[in-house]
């Protein structure tokens, strides 16, 4: 086993200068134990992108790093015992403390561990390389298994046997393409891919929380409609979300948003939903949280009064989706209906630009309105205002009080006249 210890680039030193951090690995570096900041603070770093959270691994048993913090004064939260993590509170800012460890048993989800005081050992039993790296307090970073070049060369690639790693927690499947989407570039390792498909069984042991945290993390990373297009030719994302998926819409969708924040849920919507019983379907397997479920439900209703078009509704039109479904609906909907139509692109956009600028148009009537001209309250009243919606939509949303008043007469007029006849 190679090992590389150098002077940390710049990039990397920048996050000892973390207060906190410095905290943590003062009172945990010394009187016979070691700490270092480890993961994906230092990918990120050396890739340069945002570094928000700190993990860092030490010699030091739970025990030790929970003792250590109460004497000085910080909050210790016992997060994950098991496999040796302690959870310390500084200024307010968690820090994940784990203590080195190797697996003495797993069975792809759950893992026996035993606490050991060797970070190559440590290094070696992590997924991928990139994610292997460690940094001393005093600026030297440690790297066991070639993450390194990985990170230069922006590769993705398991440690060791893909096979191993996979069989130790089959999570890293779904990791591996979520982590090909948002660090790496080029083609998917092939040595990596393969081995994903053979132990593609495995996804059946994970919870669908697991695979929905990861899934929408890959629908939000930088590279999601390559990688995502990918992840679908090989056979296992279908029955992840129990439909094929579209990656091809996907692709065009990400296209006609470009330079726009990353949606995951709306890029979910493009990968697998046509009617809203796929809304449903999506839930149940995804066990989506009420709100994203709500969200694609009303995405597809108004969707499927778009499907097939080559151009945008007109104003009318839009203002219609508008009154119907709402602002976010209407807009989810127009963008899934652009991404199918594969043209007329600025025409799309225009219209789009028209659901998130307009005023969004709201009913001018209600029952007291029809019981003050006399409409019985109950059913007639109920008539009279789907009647009432249907005309002011039919007259293009009018404001005007004298028109509004003229569709409300009418109305009424109408209501009498039919239960004159019945």
């Amino acid at each position: 086993m190679s090992s590389i210890a150098v002077e940390a680039p710049a990039a990397a030193l920048a996050l000892l200068k973390n207060q906190g951090l410095q905290r943590i690995l003062a009172l945990l570096d010394g009187d016979g134990e070691e700490a270092r900041l480890v993961g994906g603070a230092l990918r990120n770093a050396l890739l340069d992108k945002p570094a928000t959270e700190f993990d860092i691994a030490t010699t030091a048993t739970p025990e030790v790093v929970a003792a250590r913090a109460q004497a000085a004064d910080l909050r210790a939260v016992p997060t994950g015992l098991a496999h040796g993590t302690v959870t310390v509170i500084v200024d307010g800012h968690p820090f994940e403390v784990t203590s080195l460890r190797e697996d003495v048993e797993t069975d792809g989800r759950h893992a026996v561990v035993r606490f050991s005081r060797d970070f190559a050992a440590d290094a070696q039993r992590r997924d991928f390389t990139m994610n292997a790296l460690s940094l001393s307090r005093t600026g030297t970073l440690y790297d066991y298994v070639g993450g390194l070049a990985d990170i230069a060369a922006k590769k993705l690639r398991f440690i060791g046997d893909p096979a191993e790693r996979i069989k130790e927690d089959y999570l890293r499947i779904l990791r591996f393409f979520r982590f090909s989407a948002g660090y790496a570039e080029g083609p998917l390792d092939t040595e990596g891919l393969l081995a994903c498909i053979r132990a593609r069984d495995g996804l059946a042991r994970l919870s669908r929380e697991r695979v929905r945290n990861e899934l929408l993390k890959l629908l939000a990373a930088p590279r999601t409609g390559e990688v995502t297009r990918e992840f679908s030719r090989s056979g296992l994302l279908g029955p992840l979300i129990a439909s094929a998926p579209n990656p091809q819409r996907l692709e065009r969708l990400l296209q006609f948003t470009q330079g726009e924040e990353r949606d995951p849920i709306l890029n979910l919507a493009a990968l697998a939903l046509n009617l809203p019983e796929d809304a449903h379907r999506l839930r149940d397997k995804l066990r989506l949280s009420n709100p994203e479920h709500q969200r694609l439900v009303r995405a597809a209703e108004a969707l499927e009064t778009l499907h097939g078009r080559d151009t945008p509704p007109a104003q009318q039109g839009l203002l219609k989706l508008l009154f119907l479904y709402g602002r976010r609906a209407a807009c989810d909907a127009l963008v899934l209906a652009a991404a199918e139509a594969r043209d007329a692109a600025a025409e799309w956009r225009a219209a789009l630009d028209v659901l998130r600028t307009a005023k969004e148009p709201r009913l001018p009537f209600s029952g007291d309105d029809l019981i003050a001209r006399g409409i019985d309250a109950g059913k007639a009243v109920g008539d009279a205002l789907r009647l009432l919606e249907s005309r002011w939509i039919e007259a293009g949303y009018p404001e005007a009080p004298d028109r509004l008043a003229e569709l409300l007469d009418e109305a009424v007029i109408t209501i009498r006249k039919q239960g004159s006849a019945a």
